[in-house]
């Protein structure tokens, strides 16, 4: 039986101050087999020959300091525009395409534009009783509850701004809109469903290059080890309208570098979080929509509290995805 499948992606994102954050997640979408989380990656690959058009907006909006109207951050939207194509069954490639909003209380930036585009590739297999091998173009019911698993990895091209400047013409690297250089990730998940229930398991690194702005300052952001855990649950599926519910909850955790500016560590960056995240996910015929509330459940940042605007230092962030499998 082959399933409908949607592949939802959020690549390379970075916030402001001299903070960013970088997440690749991927799930799939069926009226049969395993959830897909809001923002924890699952094992999937799109059916060969098909295409994925897809849309994202995650809103965050952060934790301020004092009640004037400063420099702090406010809030963030990233959103995310991509295309999918499945290559084979087992294989399926990515381009993304961010557009960031970056906004200070004092609006002393205009951050506001399409950032790096992003490239991915997602290598798909399985694994039952006679061990691994590669996602086939067909799969039944029983074989849907098999392990799945998904290896993925790419990067970013530097096409977005680097060397934005405020209003009296100084680079601030964390509000631009692009690395400056190719960034590059890597990651693995693994999903299995257990009745109406999913598990759902993914572990990524992000890696960034030096870049010397126009004002001569080197910057390499910090490298991010990310491993999240996710448990979406079927609510309700009806196959004869083609429709299905889940709900769900996931936690992120993230191990954040810090920044360093001329080859030293920068203060007030980097340090561990974990995110927990309630959500649900609407499917309808080949379309899925996600809704979640991602919020900071624990922090060990480095010089916390110089961090304001940083991640960890959300009140809040707001997920919604849509995509279309043509």
């Amino acid at each position: 039986m082959k399933t409908i499948a949607t592949v939802l992606f959020l690549i390379l994102l970075f916030g402001p101050a001299l903070a960013h954050h970088g997440v690749a997640s991927l799930g799939v979408a069926g009226l049969e087999g395993p959830g897909a989380p809001v923002e924890t990656s699952s094992s999937a690959t799109l059916p060969a020959g098909s295409i994925l058009a897809y849309a994202k907006l995650d809103f965050a909006s952060f934790e301020t300091y004092t009640p004037e109207r400063d420099d702090e951050g406010d809030y963030n939207a990233f959103w995310m525009y991509g295309l999918g194509y499945g290559v084979r069954s087992w294989f399926s490639l990515y381009v993304f395409a961010p557009f960031y909003t970056k906004k200070p209380e004092d609006n002393s930036y205009t951050s506001s534009g399409f950032a790096d585009l992003s490239l991915m590739g997602v290598l798909g297999f399985r694994w039952d009783e006679d061990g691994p091998d590669l996602v086939p173009p067909n799969e039944s019911l029983d074989d849907l509850e098999d392990w799945h698993m998904t290896l993925y990895g790419g990067g970013t091209l530097p096409t977005g701004e680097a060397n934005l400047r405020n209003v009296d013409g100084e680079i601030d690297p964390g509000m631009s809109l692009g690395f400056g250089k190719p960034s590059y990730s890597a990651g693995l998940t693994a999903s299995k469903q257990v009745t109406r229930l999913s598990l759902v398991f993914d572990a990524s690194y992000i890696g960034f290059s030096e870049y010397t702005y126009d004002d001569g300052t080197r910057t390499r952001f910090g490298r991010e080890l990310r491993a999240n855990v996710a448990c979406p649950v079927r609510l309700f599926a009806d196959g004869a309208r083609q429709l299905r519910l889940d709900a769900g909850l996931e936690a992120n955790y993230l191990d954040l570098g810090r920044d360093e500016t001329g080859g030293a560590g920068e203060t007030a960056t980097g340090g561990h979080m974990i995110y927990v995240i309630p959500g649900a996910r609407l499917y309808y015929k080949q379309s899925s929509l996600g809704l979640g509330v991602k919020v900071p459940a624990w922090t060990d940042l480095n010089e916390e509290d110089e961090q304001q605007g940083a991640e960890g230092k959300e009140a809040y962030r707001a997920i919604v995805s849509f995509s279309v499998l043509l």
